[in-house]
Formats: C-alpha cells, sequence, structure tokens
C-alpha cells in the first residue's frame, strides 16, 4: 500500500520516473500555495566579477542608483549553497535580465543606471551586467532539479528612457506624451508614466517595420537573418499584426522556448489596456507547450504556465476587480491568474485569525482559482509593513502563514535595511544584501531560521497558502489548514503565541487520536491524545504535520 501510494503522489505531482534521482520535492506544488524569493538581481550576490563594468557605465550616480555587480551568477552559487532550499522558497522571481539602456540619466532623484531591469533596449538580449545565456539555462536547470520555479519579468508597457546613447524607438512604436494625470481610465494608459519614459503604443495593431537602430544592431552581432526568420516564423504562425506588443510578446516568449522558465511577473499592467495580457497569456502558453513538447524529460509538472500582475494599487478587497473610478476592469479574465496585493503590508497590521480569515473566505469564494500574491516588503514601495525592521519575526509569522503567495523580498528573511542614509526615492529599498550580518550576528541567525522554519513548513504543505483556513481556539490560537485537490490532500495545525516549555495543542478533526505527528518548528513529535498534542519546546509556535 505504501509503494501504491508513493506513485499516486509522484504522479499526482508530475514528477517523472525519469527524475527520480533528482532532488525535487515529493510535495504538490501549486501555484497558489508558492513561496516566491523576489531578488532585485544587481543587489544579490556578486558572482562574477568580470562582468561589473560593461557598456562603459562608469559615470558618477546617486546612492545605489548604478550597477553593483549582483549577477545570475550569483544567484546559482546561492542556489548551489542550498540557501533557497533551506528557506523553502520553490519559486525565484527576478527583475529583468534583458539588455537595457546603455546610458543613465537622472529623475530628481539623482544620476540612474538601469541596473533595476526595467529599462529595456532590446529585448532578445541579455544584459551581460546581469549575465549570460549560458548562466541562466544552468540557473533554470538546478532551480528545476530542486523544485525551484523561475519566474521572469515581462516589461512590455515601456522602454527605456531617451539617452545620448540610447535613441528613442521610431514613432510607430512609441509616444513620448503627454505624461499621465492618472485622473480616469484612459489617462492611465495613453501617455507616458514619467517624463522621458517612452509608451509602447500597445493599442495599436498596425503594422510597424523593425526599428532601424535594432536591425544595425543585430546586423553587428551576426544574428540579423536569424532574429528575421524567426520573427517571420512568428507572425506566420499566430496571425499576428506586426504590431509592436506582439513583436515584444515574441521576444518574451523565446525565454520560455528556449529557457523553460515557469512564469512572469508582468509590470505596469493597468499602464495598458487589458486585452493585451489576454494575448500575451495565449503567447506564453503556446510557448510553454512547444517547450514542453521538445523537453519531455524536463518538464517539471503539469502546471500551466503563470502570470502575476503588477496592477499597483490593486487589493484582495478588490476581489475580481480593479477600479480605475471611471470603470472596473477583471484582470484575472485578461490573462492573469494571479494579482500582487498591495493592501497586505497595511492588513498585516490585523491580528491573526482577523487577517487569515478574511484572507481564506475571499480566496476560496470570490477568488476562487485565482490568488493573490502578498508582500511586507519590495522594491518600490516606501510604505512597508516594518520599515525599520523592529517586528521581524511577526513579518515572517504573518506573511508565510497567510492565505495565498508569499512574496519573500531578498533580505525580508535577514532583516536587510530598508533605510539607507543618502539615498533618494526607492533606492533605499534595494540595498545589497547583508551577507556578512547572516554571517556574523547571532541576531540576524536567529531570524533567518524563523523564516526558513515557516518557509520549508509553507513549502512542504500547500494546505498553508491554498487551503481552507479554520481557527480550532481563540486563546491561545490555534487554527488549521484543509487542502484537497482530485486524490491527493493536505492538513496541519498550526499554533501561535503559546507559552514556552510544555503546551497542549487541540488538533479539531485535523488528526485522529493515536496519529503521529511532528511539529515542524522544534523537530519534536508526538501522538494526538484525546484530541490533542502535548509538547515541551522551548518556542511559541507550533507547526504540526502528521508523520
Amino acid at each position: 500500500m505504501k509503494r501504491i501510494a508513493l506513485i499516486a503522489m509522484l504522479l499526482f505531482s508530475g514528477i517523472s520516473f525519469a527524475q527520480k534521482k533528482s532532488t525535487t520535492p515529493k510535495t504538490s506544488f501549486v501555484w497558489e500555495s508558492a513561496n516566491v524569493y523576489f531578488i532585485v538581481t544587481d543587489r544579490f550576490n556578486n558572482g562574477d566579477k568580470t562582468n561589473d563594468q560593461t557598456y562603459n557605465r562608469n559615470k558618477p550616480t546617486g546612492k545605489l542608483r548604478g550597477f553593483e555587480g549582483g549577477d545570475i551568477r550569483g544567484i546559482i552559487q546561492k542556489l548551489d549553497e542550498g540557501y533557497f532550499t533551506n528557506l523553502g522558497i520553490n519559486v525565484i522571481w527576478m527583475t529583468p535580465i534583458v539588455e537595457q539602456i546603455r546610458d543613465g540619466v537622472d529623475e530628481g532623484t539623482g544620476f540612474t543606471y538601469g541596473f533595476h531591469g526595467y529599462w529595456t533596449r532590446d529585448w532578445t538580449a541579455m544584459d551581460p551586467s546581469f549575465g549570460t545565456r549560458k548562466d541562466l539555462a544552468e540557473l533554470v536547470q538546478k532551480a528545476h532539479a530542486r523544485g525551484i520555479r523561475i519566474m521572469l519579468d515581462a516589461v512590455i508597457n515601456h522602454t527605456g528612457p531617451v539617452t545620448p546613447a540610447d535613441s528613442v524607438y521610431p514613432n510607430d512604436w512609441v509616444r513620448t506624451s503627454p505624461k499621465c494625470t492618472y485622473k480616469s481610465y484612459d489617462t492611465y494608459i495613453n501617455c507616458t508614466l514619467v517624463e522621458n519614459l517612452p509608451d509602447v503604443v500597445t493599442e495599436s495593431n498596425e503594422h510597424a517595420a523593425l526599428p532601424s537602430f535594432l536591425a544595425n544592431k543585430w546586423k553587428k552581432e551576426g544574428r540579423y537573418d536569424k532574429e528575421m526568420a524567426s520573427l517571420d516564423a512568428f507572425f506566420k504562425k499566430t496571425g499576428y499584426p506586426r504590431a509592436p506588443k506582439y513583436y515584444i510578446m515574441k521576444w518574451l516568449s523565446d525565454y520560455i522556448i528556449d529557457f523553460g522558465i515557469d512564469g512572469y511577473r508582468v509590470d505596469t499592467v493597468k499602464h495598458t489596456n487589458e486585452d493585451v495580457w489576454a494575448d500575451f497569456k495565449k503567447v506564453c502558453d503556446q510557448a510553454f507547450a512547444e517547450y514542453k513538447k521538445n523537453n519531455p524529460k524536463k518538464v517539471l509538472d503539469n502546471n500551466a504556465f503563470f502570470t502575476v500582475g503588477e496592477v499597483y494599487g490593486y487589493n484582495i478587497g478588490g476581489k475580481k476587480f480593479y477600479d480605475f473610478g471611471d470603470k472596473k476592469v477583471n484582470y484575472f479574465e485578461n490573462g492573469f491568474t494571479g494579482l500582487i496585493n498591495f493592501d497586505f503590508r497595511n492588513e498585516a497590521k490585523m491580528n491573526y485569525e482577523e487577517l487569515f480569515s478574511r484572507y481564506s473566505n475571499i480566496l476560496q469564494n470570490d477568488l476562487k482559482g485565482n490568488t493573490v500574491m502578498n508582500y511586507v516588503s519590495s522594491h518600490d514601495d516606501g510604505y512597508p509593513f516594518d520599515k525599520k525592521r523592529e517586528k521581524t519575526f511577526e513579518s515572517g509569522t504573518k506573511l508565510l502563514l497567510t492565505p495565498g503567495i508569499s512574496q519573500v523580498y531578498y533580505g525580508d528573511e535577514s532583516a536587510r535595511s530598508l533605510d539607507i542614509e543618502g539615498t533618494q526615492g526607492d533606492a533605499t529599498l534595494r540595498s545589497n544584501m547583508n551577507w556578512e550580518d547572516i554571517a556574523n550576528e547571532s541576531k540576524t541567525k536567529e531570524v533567518l531560521a524563523h523564516w526558513q522554519k515557516l518557509g520549508l513548513f509553507r513549502n512542504n504543505h500547500p494546505a498553508v497558502g491554498a487551503g481552507v483556513h479554520s481557527q480550532i481556539l481563540a486563546s491561545p490560537y490555534v487554527f488549521s489548514r484543509t487542502f484537497i485537490k482530485g486524490n491527493y490532500s493536505d492538513k496541519v495545525v498550526v499554533g501561535l503565541d503559546l507559552e514556552k516549555g510544555e503546551k497542549s495543542i487541540p488538533v479539531g478533526t485535523i488528526f485522529a487520536n493515536g496519529t503521529k505527528v511532528r511539529d515542524a518548528y522544534s523537530g519534536e513529535t508526538s501522538t494526538v491524545v484525546m484530541g490533542k498534542v502535548n509538547l515541551n519546546t522551548d518556542f511559541g509556535v507550533v507547526l504540526l504535520e502528521k508523520l
């Protein structure tokens, strides 16, 4: 019977027997319960110092507004060390890695280069400061071997700013005015986000020739004929017009076909007509199907390609809709399985039960089949839940135990400073990862251990993020989560703010009497007796799982 159950679990999770020697976890993965690690690629870890100075980007910049050296090779190093596995991470999301503008600009916060990845110059090339195609292939392969998915960042709304070294895209590709006023649906879309950030005319279905600067660039790089043939094949296969948005969709989907990435986080969603994203999802799905067909032994599971949108200001309370004031838009019906939840950082101020039950009720009803991605801090939110890093344990507990997807912004788990003296604007949120603190500071190690235990529990149990929440006891606080999908089921019981030392935790109807359980937080085991589990641990948190 045990052998049959194991085979059933492997088949459900999509793990092929050809992969049996890998370190892929046997727990079923569902995007609705993902534990995502969000990295500003340039700020995480410098694994290749030879690419620190590319394209002569050596002008003086504002503090933390130039390239600091982080790259894909640095992420691979930490992957090899087991850092993400130990943190329970099952998705890595990186800021865009495509080629950025060669020069920089000053938007009023100091001279800045495109270290963040959102100032695209050429979607078909990777920026050498971030790494090579070989690096990306290795990252995906090694991540997949550990059951970790790779999510890239898609920008279709705009190009990079215009500089002396970076000409503007042609008029049939972009608009350079007016600047958005954000007063209505239209004034979020048919305009530029800020001065000198050319807006792609994504509403257009008119034919646009390939920009001459790109054609010349590709010719110098010796890949013009190959790129043009690939474009011809795409437009012939899809029937889409040669409009700018479809060029960009094609270029972004190539990363799916070529590398087998698992998802896209999509930038500036509400600044583009929603039908663009419905088309983008179709293109991504087709590309993912092609990758799976061409690489059957590399397929992780049966999950569809995942898309999560940045609809700035959307919160879970809006349920299916984002309200522009004069128009409500359902982005879930236009290409997105999930949306970033911008209000979690505020709602995390609620008590546990109020927070957990609210999110479970909405996700299990109004948003059934969809999800939200919660965060306590991020790369462009100046009002995080705990900017001074004074509530790092609470931050981890609430983020990692709340229903929905958890987005761990690099350094949340190590109390990386979000308040850097001398910075302007969002640069303070994008400091270098504090590896020295992790290595040397006992307090940092204690915080990290807390996030690791909770993260591993979430990774091992889809019930945590995707299951139905139910309170078992109000004081001390104990709750359960139950997840059922087909023949697969997962149940857990969690206790928070408990007394240290001896404690008795009721398990409701989750675990029958005689069931052997393990507390994933302390590592202690016990047996259910008269509907309770008795433990003696040094912690106020209990994470019960069936042995």
